[in-house]
């Protein structure tokens, strides 16, 4: 795919996503071979890529698109939400080493047993 006519296109369309589907729906049309909907609606020459030809298509506004999104913007649901951070807060992390550290230090003292008194 020509890179020039690949940025002419997504300035036309503003979002990548659609311009993806927009382009990979007109090749298989192209590629078909059914008909009117089969050949360029732009003149080109017959070496040229048929990805190029729809790229080709969509900036000389010769097909379009229309969307039926009707949230807030069109991005919203392309773009996933953000996942809820699972990072523990500074004081839960300084509570549990302050915790390793005391059963730390009661483990490390050797246990003192007393021993039987002998009798003499």
């Amino acid at each position: 795919m020509n890179i020039e006519l690949t940025r002419k296109a997504l300035e036309k369309v503003g979002n990548p996503h659609i311009l993806v589907n927009l382009v990979s729906r007109r090749v298989r049309q192209i590629s078909s071979g059914n008909g009117g909907a089969s050949r360029p609606l732009v003149d080109v020459p017959p070496t040229m890529d048929l990805a190029d030809i729809a790229l080709l298509e969509i900036i000389e506004d010769k097909i379009g698109w229309e969307s039926t999104y009707t949230g807030a913007t069109p991005m919203d649901a392309v773009v996933p939400k953000k996942k809820k951070s699972s990072k523990k807060s500074a004081a839960s992390v300084a509570a549990a080493a302050a915790a390793a550290l005391v059963s730390a230090q009661g483990a490390s003292q050797p246990a003192v047993e007393e021993s039987p008194a002998v009798a003499a």
